[in-house]
């Protein structure tokens, strides 16, 4: 009598967890952990004021196409903060972009971006990503400091998940003149 309540019960309840897993957003997360991302910054420490992105650096989660740093949700704004001190790694004309993935998901496509130019694309097809992932990207020009947005856009949902990243291309902007030597006249 006992089997004959217990087996529905356990199949509803699988059918039941199937359905939410399968409406539920995405489950993966993810942040651009070298050069170190702004939300890397906070959450060792290097920035401070940076509130709950601290416990959270792989959780910038918003509608893909966004060109903020929050992805435009309504989370995590001290990251599009331009007047923070955000430190900026020094690279050279290209960079390796190193993400941690916490939640692996389908992706289809990681992007980089400096304002509105669009530096590099690649495409995975919705493969899933494994534990980590890298991507080489040449600064396509720029030079001096400089804000490079990533966006990580996942295969079966309408989101992405975001990383912004300060660098000083080229090794710095323009060297520091040389001072002009006073002549002492005789």
């Amino acid at each position: 009598m006992r089997r004959r309540f217990i087996l529905p019960l356990l199949t509803v309840a699988a059918v039941a967890g199937s359905l939410l897993t399968a409406v539920s957003p995405a489950s993966a997360h993810g942040y651009i952990s070298s050069p170190p991302s702004r939300q890397a910054n906070c959450a060792s420490g290097a920035v401070s004021g940076c509130g709950d992105i601290v416990y959270e650096p792989q959780s910038v989660e918003a509608p893909k196409g966004s060109t903020l740093c929050n992805g435009g949700g309504s989370r995590f704004t001290v990251l599009n903060d331009t007047g923070k001190a955000w430190p900026a790694t020094t690279v050279g004309t290209s960079v390796t972009f190193n993400w941690v993935i916490t939640a692996r998901h389908a992706t289809t496509t990681w992007e980089y971006f400096i304002g509105n130019t669009l530096l590099a694309s690649f495409n995975d097809g919705g493969a899933q990503p494994g534990a980590t992932k890298s991507h080489t990207v040449n600064m396509g020009g720029f030079t001096g400091r400089q804000t490079v947005l990533a966006r990580w856009n996942i295969a079966d949902t309408v989101n992405a998940f975001y990383s912004c990243v300060d660098l000083t291309i080229g090794g710095g902007g323009s060297p520091t003149p040389s001072p002009t030597p006073t002549v002492t006249p005789t």
